[in-house]
């Protein structure tokens, strides 16, 4: 038995949204502000141990708070209104190899191939409700007018008096006035104020059993109409044996101070876990039966301890002699021992142990998870009198928090082998485990299995969480590429899942000098700042979230990525020019040109009509299967264009072009460059020739302009298509 989905609506950030859940392990990815703590929340809320049951109007979507003002601020009744609000459901999947006891109570279809359940979880508003709502805010609404009429009286008559007499106005400010233009200045509040105090006086929460329609076994849904309310039932159904959710939250109580024993006191709770389990029950005896035998040795001890306060209370107390005889023994009590008096150390080496906060955070770190894993893996098991639920869900936030990357990876890789062991017990009673890991650490996606990850991701203003897994169907006419990019990503840049915005470059050059371009950028416009006198508008490029991602002559490939991402990107590529032959040539020369990323994103367009595009011809946004122009698109592809009445073929070609002094300058430390005679026949020999014979290897070329920039990086300019695309890169 498995949790399939996750449905949510009306909750924070997650309007309507819907989450797949795989049968080990779910991995949620995202940027911040994205849903993932909404997700956590509302299943604490709702099937927490320590859920409330309750929310509070802060919990409403934005969206859903203002359809609900319209709504009761009109003046005709909505009938047909979905008083939803918060909504909740969880998909349940089970087979015949189940235990169905527990769902039993909540199945709404016993046909056979009907194998799912809906429990929903709501936070609604009745139409009886609804309508007790309209008219009291109706009546409230009108004190709070009758109020402020009164308030603008007073203020107009303050005014007067001020505008009569000065010396009396200011008095009456200076004295009365503060508390009673508080008043004035207070406008009428509106549903939202008054929801925010009311809201449990007409909102209701509310546990269902919900139809599951298999009719269209294309289409299946739940049937919202068709319900059984679980909180109307004489006899409850307890929700926690179908269901169990457990949570390691992101916020974990270590730390390296000198007094922490956060691990100490995580032992005693293991220890407590481990009590009820049949499989420690051995070991626990031992332990107890040597306390017993301490508790005897003990004894003696303390009546010498205590000899001369028990003599004399012996000799004071009660009204005959011997009257109060007391005596101390030892009751040493297994539970309160481990809870007071364990320490976790650390072997430091062969003679040496350490205290437990003398290790580095992140050893903490991942030490307490390990430990807080385990405390829940007893927790789910139940004590051998209860059976475990019949769903285990476990929540681990950011668990990558003070961690290095090697930890991030050591944790993801023997993570799931974990929990694929799932809730076993002795006594034959075993369940699935199911777990979701949130997370930003682009090492910790590296180590995951592709088909785990869950996108979530801000379309216009709802969140939407996407399955990396069904970027296959995307490239279902090409399944090379599929494996391709799922390895690249997942091995080498997964970063790009995190990103605000992308940049696709084609080799090590622009791998190189590219952050120092956008750096310079970055300086230019701040010294354009200061000599205006005025503040930035625009946030630096490098203060920015960009991706910087070298792809070669792959660029297509990921252009159905790009799309799925829906992040800002910006392709940087070479003209690639070509000459009847076939062969590379300057563009001058040029009839074709041999770059199929131009090609494909760009429709195929000639040469010529390369040359003559502006930017806006560049800028695209994907339609069906193609990338259109559109001037409030989400990708830009940029290459060589005119500058100085040059076109040139390559980054190195044109970066000579606008940059021949700065060259020339240092061309004898230059280790990139080779044929430095060339660069001395300036008429004969020109950029193109130059990029194609005096350059030894780009990478040296790229690290040579680093060397030879000043402190400013002014003594060389930026090739105008770069610098034209990451300007519009910068925007928004």
């Amino acid at each position: 038995m498995i949790l399939t989905k996750i449905k949510v609506k009306n909750y924070r950030l997650l309007k309507d949204f819907e989450l797949d859940l795989e049968k080990v392990l779910s991995l949620i990815i995202g940027k911040n502000n994205t849903g993932k703590t909404s997700l956590l929340t509302i299943l604490e809320k709702t099937i927490g141990e320590k859920g409330k049951r309750s929310f509070s109007f802060e919990d409403f979507n934005i969206e859903f708070k203002d359809e609900l003002k319209i709504l009761l601020e009109s003046d005709i009744i909505e009938e047909n209104y979905p008083f939803t609000g918060i909504s909740l459901k969880l998909f349940i999947s089970y087979d015949e190899k189940d235990d169905l006891i527990n769902i039993s109570r909540i199945m709404m279809d016993l046909e056979p191939e009907n194998s799912t359940v809906v429990l929903g979880f709501e936070y609604a508003l009745s139409f009886s409700n609804y309508q007790k709502l309209k008219s009291d805010y109706v009546t409230y609404k009108a004190q709070e007018t009758l109020k402020a009429s009164k308030r603008q009286v007073t203020e107009n008559a303050i005014a007067v008096t001020i505008a009569k007499n000065e010396q009396l106005g200011k008095t009456l400010i200076d004295t009365t006035a503060p508390t009673e233009r508080a008043n004035i200045v207070e406008m009428t509040k509106d549903i939202c104020n008054f929801l925010s105090v009311h809201l449990k006086d007409y909102f209701s929460y509310t546990e269902k059993a919900i139809s599951y329609n298999i009719d269209d076994k294309n289409n299946p849904y739940e049937d919202d109409k068709i319900y059984i309310d679980l909180t109307a039932l004489k006899e409850r159904v307890a929700i926690n044996k179908i269901i169990s959710f457990e949570v390691i939250n992101a916020r974990r109580d270590v730390s390296n101070k000198e007094p922490n024993k956060a691990l100490s006191a995580l032992s005693s709770n293991i220890y407590k876990k481990a009590e009820a389990n049949q499989a420690e029950l051995e070991a626990i005896d031992d332990f107890k039966y040597t306390l017993s035998k301490t508790d005897v040795q003990l004894d003696g001890i303390y009546a010498k301890l205590f000899e001369d306060v028990i003599a004399k209370v012996r000799q004071f107390g009660g009204i005959k002699q011997d009257d109060s005889i007391i005596e101390i023994i030892s009751t040493l009590q297994h539970r309160e021992l481990l809870e007071g008096n364990t320490t976790v150390m650390y072997k430091h080496d062969e003679k040496e142990r350490l205290p437990e906060h003398y290790n580095g955070l992140g050893y903490m770190n991942l030490i307490s998870m390990i430990f807080e894993i385990e405390i829940l893996l007893q927790k789910f098991k139940k004590d051998k009198n209860e059976k475990p639920a019949d769903i285990n869900l476990l929540f681990i936030e950011e668990p990558e928090a003070h961690t290095h990357p090697q930890m991030q990876y050591i944790f993801m890789k023997n993570i799931k082998a974990l929990l694929e062991k799932g809730i076993t017990r002795d006594d034959g009673e075993n369940r699935d485990l199911q777990t979701i890991v949130s997370t930003h650490s682009s090492h910790i996606v590296s180590e995951s299995f592709f088909n785990d990850i869950k996108y979530f991701k801000r379309e216009k203003k709802i969140v939407v969480a996407k399955n990396l897994k069904d970027l296959i169907k995307a490239y279902k006419a090409d399944p090379k590429q599929y494996e391709f990019l799922k390895q690249y990503l997942t091995i080498s840049r997964a970063e790009l899942f995190f990103a605000d915005k992308a940049i696709l470059i084609e080799g090590d050059t622009e791998r190189i000098l590219l952050p120092t371009i956008m750096k310079k950028m970055d300086v230019e416009y701040q010294a354009q700042c200061d000599a205006e006198k005025k503040q930035l508008d625009e946030i630096p490029l490098l203060s920015q979230n960009i991706s910087i991602v070298e792809v070669g002559a792959y660029s297509q490939i990921f252009e159905k990525f790009i799309d799925f991402l829906g992040i800002k990107s910006l392709i940087i590529t070479d003209l690639d020019t070509t000459d009847a032959a076939g062969e590379s040539c300057q563009v001058a020369d040029g009839v074709g040109y041999s770059n199929s990323a131009l090609s494909f994103f760009l429709s195929a367009p000639t040469l010529q009509k390369l040359k003559e595009h502006s930017l806006v011809d560049k800028i695209l946004h994907k339609s069906g299967l193609s990338w259109i122009k559109d001037s409030k698109g989400r990708l830009c592809i940029i290459y060589q264009t005119l500058e100085d009445t040059y076109n040139a073929r390559s980054f190195e070609d044109s970066f000579i072009h606008v940059n021949r002094a700065f060259i020339d300058t240092h061309k004898d430390s230059f280790r990139g460059l080779k044929n430095a005679r060339y660069l001395d026949a300036v008429p004969k020999h020109g950029p193109y020739y130059l990029a194609n014979n005096c350059i030894k290897k780009k990478t040296h070329f790229a690290l040579d302009i680093l060397y030879h920039s000043d402190t400013k990086f002014s003594n060389w300019q930026i090739p105008a298509y770069i610098k034209e695309g990451l300007t519009w890169l910068k925007q928004d």
